[in-house]
């Protein structure tokens, strides 16, 4: 029998004597953690050295948090520099925050320098890490939970999300009960990252179709989840910005995935996972030698 309501947690901070423990941030290193166990294992099944991975995401992390600030910020700035904005706080991370699109692209920058250091080809690992990389974001959403926010428009169905007085949107009265959009995104990217398996093995997908896959999978679920939402936004037209960039997203993810399909075929087997040629070459271009050793598709550039 489904519940009346889902409640939201009591809190979502706590203290280890001076030290605030915070449940948004316990979320994402949970994400990250699963996501790098998954990755070695995967980039194991394609040839690489699994112990790669942490050195891939020593850049990757950093990259990817500084990136997925500066889009929430840059997307969503009336809070922090509108007229009783308050600028200070573009750095309290802690408060949630994090766009996920920012966070894709600095972090590629991050990997892709991890990956050149590291002698690691760039696609072979964003292979590797997309399905990774949509449970890491479904366990991030908990976050967002505990935080009470970014959820959706009101709902009667048993399923809606209880929130409390403090953290009301004005103009809604107490008990009222909302879409909960972690949960919705929670189970899209689950389903998304089991999918992305099926794919990869049914259509035998490699030299970067794996990543690109991931991001058509993820931008069609946060096109519908991003329609519920009701927390402030920037607005472009009748959609949300975030609406848009997926809609964009998906559909250039879609081109790279043609044209990796059409430049590479299906995934041949194992290929190593490290560049052959010489050390400057590690983790640049896939090109050179296509009918002489199989290619990997460059990727370029997960919370908002």
């Amino acid at each position: 029998m489904l519940p009346a309501a889902i409640p939201s947690p009591p809190q979502g901070e706590w203290y280890l004597g001076p030290m605030p423990v915070r449940a948004y941030a316990l979320a994402i290193l949970a994400g990250i953690a699963v996501a790098v166990i998954l990755t070695r294992r995967r980039l194991r099944a394609r040839g690489g050295d699994p112990a790669h991975v942490l050195d891939v995401a020593f850049w990757a992390v950093p990259f990817g948090i500084v990136g997925g600030r500066l889009y929430h910020v840059v997307s969503s700035p009336d809070g922090y520099f509108g007229p009783h904005g308050q600028p200070w706080r573009a750095f309290a991370i802690w408060e949630g925050g994090l766009g996920i699109w920012g966070a894709v692209a600095l972090g590629a920058v991050g990997a892709h320098i991890g990956c050149r250091r590291a002698g690691v080809r760039f696609s072979t690992f964003a292979d590797a890490l997309a399905p990774g990389l949509l449970i890491a974001q479904a366990i991030g959403r908990l976050g967002n939970w505990f935080n009470q926010e970014l959820f959706g428009a009101p709902t009667a169905l048993p399923w809606g999300l209880r929130i409390d007085h403090a953290h009301l949107p004005p103009g809604f009265v107490p008990g009222t009960l909302f879409h909960p959009t972690f949960l919705y995104e929670l189970a899209w990217n689950l389903a998304g990252a089991v999918l992305l398996v099926w794919l990869e093995r049914r259509l035998r997908l490699g030299h970067g179709q794996v990543f690109w896959m991931y991001v058509v999978v993820y931008t069609v679920g946060r096109v519908w989840v991003e329609l519920l939402r009701i927390d402030p936004a920037e607005m472009v037209g009748p959609f949300r910005l975030n609406v848009w960039t997926s809609i964009i997203v998906a559909l250039g993810a879609l081109v790279a995935l043609a044209v990796s399909r059409k430049r590479f075929g299906p995934w041949a087997g194992q290929p190593s996972a490290t560049p052959s040629g010489p050390p400057a070459a590690h983790g640049t271009a896939d090109a050179g030698a296509a009918g002489a050793r199989p290619a990997a598709a460059r990727t370029s550039a997960p919370h908002q």
